[in-house]
């Protein structure tokens, strides 16, 4: 596990007039899974980029402790991004130049885990949507990251759905602990799940304020306990009122 220094001073897009994220920092502690809660468009996306290296255009500084040269980080995307003429089990390998038979035994632990190990021969078209997202965890699980990026990895999915693989989630990263970036719009989603709310102004986007969620794990899936500390961070952090 990994903590995770996250400074950025200036990211500004190409021909943008005022920057995209200005002034940023965030520290996440190794295996802490926090969310990230802000508005559409203020930089959420941007900031995992530049996390993941996908965009180094930015001024500041990025670093993971205890972690190798070349520390791994695993992507879960907005969309599954899983390729239509490969299997699921070839869609996960991709990860791995050659996947070695102690990876390939991970792989098929995280299958039985994620409950897909009767579909790993099935092609991405004929899964549902909420195994397709179970899918890309798996994928970002396999290379046993030093972080995991995930941006609104349930967008899509209707309520039942998004709650059953959230559940999934949860149990698979109390199995492996993982430290997480997690973004979402969904405020209840993002208490059931999170040790930290990390709360965005808009653009140009900066910390407003990080908030504990202090909810023993196993209450988490007692909506009653969800809505009292919703209500909670209205009540003592009435800045916030215009995200929640």
């Amino acid at each position: 596990m990994t903590d995770v220094t996250i400074t950025i001073h200036n990211k500004t897009h190409h021909g943008a007039l005022a920057p995209t994220i200005e002034n940023f920092s965030l520290t996440l502690g190794a295996g802490e899974f926090v969310c990230l809660v802000g508005q559409s468009g203020c930089g959420k996306t941007t900031l995992l980029n530049s996390i993941a290296g996908l965009d180094a255009n930015y001024t500041g500084d990025i670093r993971l402790s205890k972690a190798t040269q070349s520390p791994k980080i695993g992507y879960v995307f907005q969309q599954p991004c899983l390729l239509p003429w490969r299997t699921v089990r070839e869609n996960i390998e991709l990860v791995f130049t050659s996947p070695t038979d102690a990876q390939k035994a991970h792989i098929e632990r995280l299958l039985d885990f994620m409950q897909l190990r009767a579909y790993v021969a099935a092609y991405p078209q004929q899964l549902s949507e909420g195994m397709r997202r179970r899918v890309s965890i798996i994928r970002a699980f396999a290379i046993n990251p030093n972080l995991l990026l995930m941006d609104e990895p349930f967008v899509s999915l209707d309520a039942p759905m998004a709650r059953e693989v959230r559940l999934l989630l949860e149990n698979l990263w109390q199995q492996r602990p993982h430290t997480v970036l997690f973004v979402t719009h969904d405020l209840r989603e993002a208490i059931a799940l999170a040790d930290k709310l990390v709360f965005l102004t808009n653009r140009p986007m900066r910390v407003l304020r990080e908030v504990p969620v202090n909810i023993a794990r196993h209450l988490r899936q007692d909506a009653q306990y969800i809505d009292h500390f919703h209500t909670t961070l209205i009540e003592n952090y009435p800045e916030l009122h215009v995200l929640l």
